[in-house]
């Protein structure tokens, strides 16, 4: 009876894997959907116009010459690592060279949008902002729900000021209410911290740090005084959590104790400025929400175009992505005239994205032949060349494990698959390294991360020969034709074809193979493609 007990699991696995092998064997790659024309709400170019004027106006005051533009196919990749955080299946880049109608990136731009997995991956990459990657209080603090949450808000086309508004001013429990896990997380010793509050809404929505305020005024910032930060603190004064979840106390008020003071002093609310957003009704949080999302606080769109500009470069307009200049500022106008659309589109996140994207310098390529470190810095500055950005975990781990996969990795795939990709990812981010809150900061590749993908097992098991590896399926089914299997192998791993010196070099290794011997030796390349540089890259 025991050993019947131990054999009963295995037989119920295999039997699961089974089942998955047909399911995925019987779904034919190239069954991509791609919508045949652009919504209504993206067709409009006038905003696309003003980015281009804009930019084009700029090159010709800093006399810089932009670089040639990019493959589509190169913007292919471009997309899909900032809108779903990992390369294009090899089922997406035989759907895309097949279409051959010219708007073909605008309408797989507005695929990848309506993808399930741009929620998810965006709702992650936006809450490090909102609630940073600390683990949180116990019970009081849950990131999945948050994130879950966020997901289904931006799935619904939600307006940005809409979403924040509930970020702020929400009550309730952070299971029932998600939003109000952005309170929570702030939870020190069982009470809300209004000053990590204040420090943090300012930041991530009007894109300014001001959490040296709360000691002293700003020394380098002469906007920012004590008092200014003092009065946002005030706000959250009231906010606290009980058994019921988040609510405002009536009564409740924020004090501060100045150095050398017997007793604290309580502070009201106020603002630095425009205080005429200020509503008459509503409680604390509320009034605060409103004037944060007022229609002329410009500093609040201008916060958002630059993080979303940052999350599809993979570096903002301006860095730091939370320390913007004011309004008015020429060197950053360009979020200004940005800021000012997505206001009269509704604060649309997909329009702002589909705009972008769709812009002259996203499109660019990444190369300038024979120009000086300089030169490359000079073009990189005037957005004359799409910037090389190091991939984040998170997108490397997603790469390595869409390009071994012959299938599409999304919610559609078997449960299984998913499974196996939370723990991997999950696994990998931790030795690799996770950027944590400066996620847009520069940062360099390290020697260990260089091991890990070279040494660690899990790049060796992905590419090994089983049901679901694409090594193994573009072997068999291109043997005989070793140009159509490097040009598979280099699509599905680095978004481009080989160069012709590429293509001498392995062929020599693929010549007159046949059978298992063939599937190592594209086993090997793929190894080689994971592990060079250009795989990490953003490019």
């Amino acid at each position: 009876m025991a050993s019947l007990r131990r054999i009963v699991p295995l037989l119920l696995v295999a039997l699961g894997l089974l089942v998955l092998v047909r399911s995925i064997a019987s779904r034919p790659i190239g069954d991509v959907t791609t919508p045949q024309h652009v919504p209504s709400r993206f067709q409009d170019n006038a905003g696309v116009n003003r980015v281009n004027q804009w930019i084009e106006n700029r090159w010709r005051i800093e006399q810089v010459t932009p670089v040639k533009p990019a493959e589509e196919i190169n913007i292919l990749r471009r997309l899909s690592l900032a809108l779903h955080g990992t390369v294009p299946s090899l089922e997406e880049l035989r759907q895309f060279e097949t279409d051959r109608q010219p708007d073909r990136l605008k309408r797989w731009t507005q695929r990848m949008l309506g993808d399930d997995r741009f929620p998810t991956y965006f709702a992650e990459r936006l809450s490090r902002a909102l609630v940073g990657t600390e683990v949180g209080p116990f019970l009081a603090f849950r990131r999945d729900r948050f994130r879950a949450w966020l997901d289904k808000q931006l799935a619904s086309d939600r307006p940005w000021d809409q979403i924040v508004t509930e970020l702020v001013s929400a009550s309730g429990l952070p299971t029932g209410r998600p939003a109000t896990n952005f309170i929570t997380i702030t939870m020190v010793d069982g009470d809300v911290d209004q000053e990590k509050l204040a420090g943090r809404s300012i930041r991530a929505f009007l894109g300014q740090r001001i959490d040296c305020a709360q000691c002293h005024d700003h020394p380098f910032d002469p906007r920012w005084k004590q008092p200014h930060f003092q009065g946002l603190a005030a706000f959250f004064g009231a906010a606290r959590v009980t058994a019921l979840g988040v609510d405002d106390a009536p009564g409740r008020i924020y004090e501060v104790t100045d150095p050398g003071a017997e007793r604290p002093r309580e502070i009201v609310p106020a603002v630095p400025f425009g205080s005429d957003w200020l509503p008459g009704d509503g409680n604390s949080r509320q009034r605060l929400a409103a004037w944060l999302t007022h229609r002329e606080n410009d500093r609040f769109d201008r916060a958002i175009v630059n993080r979303i500009w940052g999350l599809l470069f993979g570096q903002p307009f301006f860095s730091p992505v939370d320390d913007l200049p004011d309004p008015g500022d020429p060197d950053t106008e360009l979020l200004s005239v940005l800021a000012r659309d997505f206001q009269d589109h509704g604060r649309d996140l997909k329009w702002l994205i589909h705009t972008i994207a769709a812009s002259r310098p996203f499109g660019l390529g990444s190369q300038a032949d024979d120009a000086t470190i300089d030169e490359l810095n000079r073009l990189e500055a005037q957005w004359a060349i799409f910037p090389l950005v190091r991939l984040r975990p998170e997108q490397v781990i997603g790469s390595m494990l869409q390009a071994a996969s012959i299938k599409t990795v999304d919610r559609n795939s078997h449960l299984l698959i998913r499974t196996v990709r939370f723990f991997r990812e999950n696994d990998f981010v931790q030795e690799y390294g996770d950027l944590g809150d400066e996620e847009l900061a520069k940062q360099t590749g390290t020697i260990p991360q260089a091991l890990l993908r070279m040494n660690g097992r899990l790049g060796r098991d992905l590419i090994e020969s089983n049901a679901f590896s694409a090594s193994a399926h573009i072997a068999r089914v291109t043997e005989g034709d070793d140009a159509t299997c490097l040009a598979s192998s280099f699509l599905v791993c680095l978004g481009r074809r080989p160069l012709e010196s590429e293509s001498r070099f392995f062929r020599k290794w693929l010549t007159e193979t046949r059978g298992d011997r063939r599937v190592e030796v594209v086993e090997d390349i793929f190894w080689a493609l994971f592990n060079s540089p250009e795989f990490s890259w953003n490019h």
